[in-house]
């Protein structure tokens, strides 16, 4: 198991690398100058402008500067903010755990109306219970962040005045977001889990189990969920990642806190080490997450091991 967790995390760097190149190539090819930026307000000449950017380093050819990111990002450091000149690091420090708050319970969403979706659909096959919860999981799964958030906020919040439409804090405030990217993902997980649910309630220890007596519910949750987990497992595994880069559009949309909002704003001013960092955070969170789904393969089904 740790020869195999060790191969995992070598064979991350080279996937850590391209995206940290690619995103650093975007973002230096977006139109817009920082220094520019800094100084509009000021009205700055172009000699003040020119010494911001030498400042800066923007001056530097961009093989060099991608140069000095990547050896000071090996040390561990980000570099500071543009604007805020604030360690890149600490301001994602920062802001993770809002973004990880969100991303979790849209995790728990997406996975209690997935799984509850699949399984009801899988022992209702070809009856209108597996019609309606297909289609529910295809719309859950085809309707927009943006568009699914602002009809909430529409009903829940304009309307029925039960849930605050922005901000962040109490538990009211993590509903409708929660929901909202939840939803996203529940389609995919509820396909899978019917699939899934079909194919293991067809093979014979389920006949077998049911010819013993034992309960529908028996037979359902002891035998066949257990065992149409894996591929289940696999997808919100995906989908976890999924939901961290769906936080830039709902926590946009409800105006909280974040990653998302740390991005959105750092492209917006053109600051280039937050985006950086950010996207590199994420990538590497995102690469744990599948390496810690392929770990609990072996808790799930003991039989699988690995060299």
């Amino acid at each position: 198991m740790l020869q195999y967790i060790g191969r995992r995390l070598i064979t991350s760097i080279p996937v850590l690398w391209s995206v940290t190149t690619l995103v650093f190539l975007m973002v230096h090819l977006l139109p817009g100058d920082p220094a520019e930026l800094m100084l509009a307000e000021s009205g700055g000449s172009s000699r003040s402008i020119a010494q911001l950017r030498h400042q800066l380093g923007l001056d530097a050819p961009l093989y060099v500067q991608y140069g000095r990111f990547l050896a000071n990002a090996l040390r561990g450091d980000l570099g500071r903010s543009i604007f805020t000149n604030r360690p890149v690091t600490r301001t994602i420090l920062e802001q993770l755990p809002h973004t990880v708050q969100l991303a979790v319970a849209a995790m728990m969403v997406a996975v209690t109306i997935g799984t509850a979706l699949g399984i009801a659909a899988a022992l209702n096959r070809n009856t209108w219970v597996d019609n309606l919860c297909v289609t529910i999981a295809v719309a859950g799964a085809s309707m927009p962040i943006f568009w699914s958030g602002l009809l909430l906020i529409l009903l829940f919040s304009s309307r029925l005045r039960w849930l605050p439409a922005t901000g962040q804090g109490a538990l009211k405030h993590l509903v409708m977001p929660a929901i909202v990217l939840g939803l996203a993902s529940s389609g995919s997980i509820a396909r899978l889990v019917r699939s899934s649910m079909l194919e293991v309630l067809g093979q014979e220890y389920i006949t077998a189990a049911r010819s013993k007596g034992l309960s529908e519910y028996m037979v359902v949750c002891r035998h066949a969920l257990k065992n149409a987990l894996i591929p289940v497992v696999t997808v919100m595994g995906l989908q976890f990642g999924y939901l961290l880069g769906g936080t830039v559009v709902t926590e946009t949309v409800f105006s909280r806190q974040g990653l998302g909002w740390l991005v959105v704003d750092a492209i917006l001013w053109k600051d280039f080490p937050i985006v950086q960092g950010t996207v590199l955070w994420l990538a590497a969170i995102y690469t744990l997450v599948n390496l810690l789904v392929d770990i609990s393969y072996a808790i799930i089904d003991p039989r699988i091991h690995y060299d």
